[in-house]
């Protein structure tokens, strides 16, 4: 078995987004539930939680944005953009998701854990520097692969995003910078409307930043097939030292804002199979941080899949799903995705 951390904290929950927005706090109370299941409990490690400090903030977002969120703590219910509020408890939830995070990532580091999940909020990867939008008011995985480098050591970090949206923030803040990969797997044109396959970095962050958009209906088999087929290839040549990862369960077969297919069994695949990049390039030195996913009883399961797999307890054992892939859809994505790639990886 391996030692696999959480981070979780109830004053995540203190972020309110009213009764009927997609990111409420009902999505970490049914995690938190599963939790105490009879197959978890006290199987994990708990990770101490602390505030992120505002040195730690400014490595992604602007002092006048920090400050802006900071202003919300206490008040009613604000909004940063149309779909981003706040609540009393939000400023202090977003530090914690933000200190959580890198807390995680130092244990992981130094070997006090093999691997660890973020079960946080509000979640990050939409969150720009000086903008808050998509649900997200500070990109913690943004922070946190800035804090890795300059405090811990890791100077290559691979930064895997399969939420159903692209992560603009993440791309953003990386896409001059070699020293950070970012790769995306994403519904597209959608939310918020970048992350095409010429998408690739800038300057000397050219080729450190891989795209691959999607059509609707891709599910378990195809989803394995792009990281197995292009990111793994990619990883190999990039020997990063850390990987990261934004989790969205909002690729869930039924979630309500998405179009994609993927199974609890598919996460677990996923989850494996970027491990085992981790565990070829840096020890399995590997943390995930939840982003979105809005179906309650998606969530639940999916979450435990991942969980299961992170410490040893495969849900899948040794299921292979090649073979199984709709070609239609899935091969003029690789094709695309390797021309592109191809130009600056051996894929």
């Amino acid at each position: 078995m391996f030692k696999t951390g959480i981070v979780r904290d109830k004053r995540y929950i203190d972020h309110r987004t009213g009764d009927f927005h997609p990111e409420s706090h009902k999505r970490l109370e049914i995690i938190y539930d599963m939790l105490n299941d009879s197959d978890m409990i006290d199987r994990y490690v708990d990770v101490p939680v602390r505030e992120a400090t505002e040195e730690e903030l400014l490595y992604i977002h602007s002092k006048d944005y920090i400050d802006l969120v900071a202003a919300t703590a206490g008040k009613p219910s604000s909004f940063l953009d149309a779909d981003t509020q706040t609540s009393p408890g939000s400023y202090l939830a977003a530090l914690l998701a933000v200190g959580g995070l890198c807390n995680a990532i130092k244990m992981v580091n130094e070997g006090e854990l093999n691997n660890a999940f973020a079960l946080v909020r509000p979640p990050g990867h939409h969150a720009e520097r000086s903008r808050g939008m998509g649900f997200c008011l500070f990109n913690n995985v943004a922070i946190g692969a800035i804090y890795a480098q300059k405090e811990l050591g890791p100077k290559r970090i691979l930064i895997a995003d399969w939420d159903l949206h692209h992560g603009n923030s993440t791309q953003h803040s990386f896409e001059d910078d070699p020293s950070i990969l970012y790769f995306s797997t994403h519904q597209y044109p959608y939310y918020p409307g970048s992350g095409s396959f010429n998408e690739v970095g800038k300057g000397k962050g050219e080729g450190y930043t891989v795209n691959v958009p999607l059509s609707t209906g891709y599910g378990d088999a195809e989803y394995i097939a792009i990281y197995q087929q292009i990111l793994q290839p990619i990883a190999k040549e990039f020997k990063p030292d850390l990987v990261l990862v934004s989790i969205g369960i909002d690729i869930y077969m039924g979630d309500p804002l998405g179009g994609m297919s993927v199974t609890p069994d598919g996460f677990a695949g996923l989850t494996r199979t970027l491990m085992e990049i981790a565990q070829l390039s840096c020890d399995g030195k590997i943390v995930l941080t939840l982003e979105g996913g809005y179906n309650l009883q998606g969530l639940r399961d999916s979450v435990k899949a991942i969980l299961k797999e992170l410490r040893g307890e495969s849900t899948i054992k040794d299921r292979d799903w090649s073979g199984q892939e709709d070609k239609r859809i899935l091969t003029p994505v690789l094709d695309k995705a390797k021309e592109i790639q191809g130009r600056y990886w051996k894929i």
